[in-house]
């Protein structure tokens, strides 16, 4: 059975690349051609975008797993402050989610402060955050923390809340310890909608990322390389800029949904089982 699902994957590889890939290879080979006939200095080839990425921070040396200072100056401190942020999100939604959707009555009592403080922009609150941490990345993260958390705070509650009530009977019965609740009822049942969660909270951490290190007193980061460029009319390095946070941001979501697939697997087949 097994060999039979190998080969029949092996059989499908073919099809499945063609449709993952092929938009976006035509939608580059379309972007290539009509940059080069059109030959503007505003909307430069792919080719030349790609190019230019890769002496900016990928043309180092091996022992440096070939980033150039460029990516150890500004791509790396990016990365940090946006996984820090993405993290430290995630476990303060998850852990506040559970406490909220526990107890109807709590979360009716925080909803209204929840659905105000959520919909407050983040930009709107840097002069607060610039005043409690100052500039630097304690604000940086604050922010990103801020706007990220809500995605993850209010999926696990609703999904807590939405546990079958005799599950909650059987747990009652058991009687199972608070502890043990949490681990084997309700971060089971809500993992679904955690990493719902988690995917919104993942793309708001990159683009407050990026928001955060735009603002002034920012001495590197990929925003303020974004800034730098902007300013020096390098609109190259612009482009470059762009294409990298959409490569970054698309390679962290896969990340995710890998992690939220095998969780996902394991809790189906335990649950089966």
């Amino acid at each position: 059975m097994t060999a039979q699902h190998t080969l029949h994957t092996v059989r499908r590889l073919p099809r499945t690349l063609a449709l993952r890939l092929g938009v976006p290879v035509v939608a580059v080979a379309l972007w290539q051609l009509a940059a080069r006939a059109h030959g503007n200095v505003f909307f430069p080839t792919p080719a030349r975008i790609v190019e230019h990425g890769y002496h900016l921070w990928f043309s180092g040396p091996a022992g440096r797993a070939f980033l150039t200072d460029g990516a150890v100056r500004d791509l790396l401190p990016s990365l940090g402050r946006v996984l820090a942020g993405f993290a430290l999100a995630a476990v303060l939604g998850i852990v506040l989610g559970l406490a909220l959707g526990r107890s109807r009555t709590v979360y009716a009592l925080c909803d209204p402060v929840l659905q105000f403080a959520r919909a407050v922009p983040p930009p709107a609150l840097v002069p607060v955050f610039v005043v409690v941490f100052d500039l630097g990345t304690p604000m940086q993260l604050a922010s990103i923390v801020f706007g990220a958390i809500w995605p993850v705070l209010i999926n696990t509650a609703e999904g807590v809340r939405g546990i079958d009530p005799l599950r909650l009977d059987v747990a009652a019965t058991m009687r199972m310890r608070p502890a043990e609740r949490i681990v084997l009822l309700y971060l089971p049942a809500a993992l679904p909608r955690i990493f719902a969660g988690l995917r919104l909270s993942l793309s708001l951490s990159l683009i407050l990322m990026v928001f955060s290190e735009l603002l002034p007193g920012t001495a590197d980061g990929i925003g303020f390389q974004l800034t730098d460029a902007q300013t020096r009319s390098d609109l190259l390095t612009v482009w470059a800029v762009m294409v990298l946070l959409g490569a970054l941001g698309h390679l962290l979501n896969s990340v995710l949904l890998t992690l939220e697939r095998l969780a996902l697997g394991r809790h189906r087949a335990a649950h089966r089982s």
